[in-house]
Order: structure tokens, then C-alpha cells, then sequence
């Protein structure tokens, strides 16, 4: 049987609901709006930091983002809306997948708190 974090392939069961420790990844630089706070479980983290993988909550709040690498993300709780600086929005909820590519630059508007599993690369 796996040990989860500490496992051969690092695992999470159940990511909307997972109860471990999360680490104090601190507050989104540049808010527009409110003062989310960020945390997370990293999963791996490959050399120079590439590719790395995990699990990242977000409170409510809106700050302007630049996505360096790409970024899939698969969003398991929470409500948001990501738009794009062309006007282009994304919204949500539960069950979305994105990809989003370098380069890609917007507005985050968390309305929920949300959680996603991630991965750079």
C-alpha cells in the first residue's frame, strides 16, 4: 500500500477533501481586490524546478497574473473566473481542466475558495 506524500509515485486521495497539512505559500503579490492567501502540498519538484506538481488552494480575492510556464491545471473545489487579457474568460468550477500556456496573462477572480491539482512544466 502507498504512503501517500512519502510514497514511491506521491499521491493525494481525494484533493477537494484532502485534510493534511497544507504549507503557507503566503499572499497573491498585487492584489486588485481582497487579500488571498495561498497554500499548498508539493507532490514533486524536479531539478531546477522543472516539472513540478501539486496541490494549490486559493482564497477569494483578484490580482493580475503572467503564467511563466505551462500550466494544467484541474480545479477539484471552489469557483473562479480567469480572463484573459483579450477579454477571453474562463470560469471555474468544479471539474475544469485548463491548460494554460506561457505567456498567458489575465485577471484572477477567485469567488469561492478553490483548490486545483497543478503541474508546470
Amino acid at each position: 500500500m502507498g504512503k501517500g506524500l512519502s510514497s514511491t509515485a506521491p499521491h493525494i486521495a481525494d484533493p477537494a477533501h484532502y485534510a493534511g497539512p497544507l504549507k503557507d505559500w503566503g499572499h497573491q503579490p498585487d492584489p486588485i481586490a481582497g487579500h488571498s492567501k495561498s497554500d499548498g502540498v508539493l507532490l514533486h519538484k524536479g531539478p531546477n524546478g522543472q516539472p513540478e506538481s501539486g496541490l494549490w488552494q486559493c482564497t477569494p480575492g483578484t490580482w493580475p497574473l503572467s503564467i511563466p510556464r505551462d500550466e494544467l491545471c484541474y480545479f477539484v473545489s471552489g469557483r473562479a473566473t480567469y480572463t484573459h487579457q483579450s477579454g477571453e474568460t474562463i470560469e471555474i468550477v468544479p471539474g475544469t481542466a485548463v491548460l494554460f500556456p506561457a505567456g498567458w496573462t489575465g485577471i484572477c477572480v477567485v469567488h469561492e475558495t478553490m483548490r486545483n491539482v497543478y503541474m508546470l512544466s
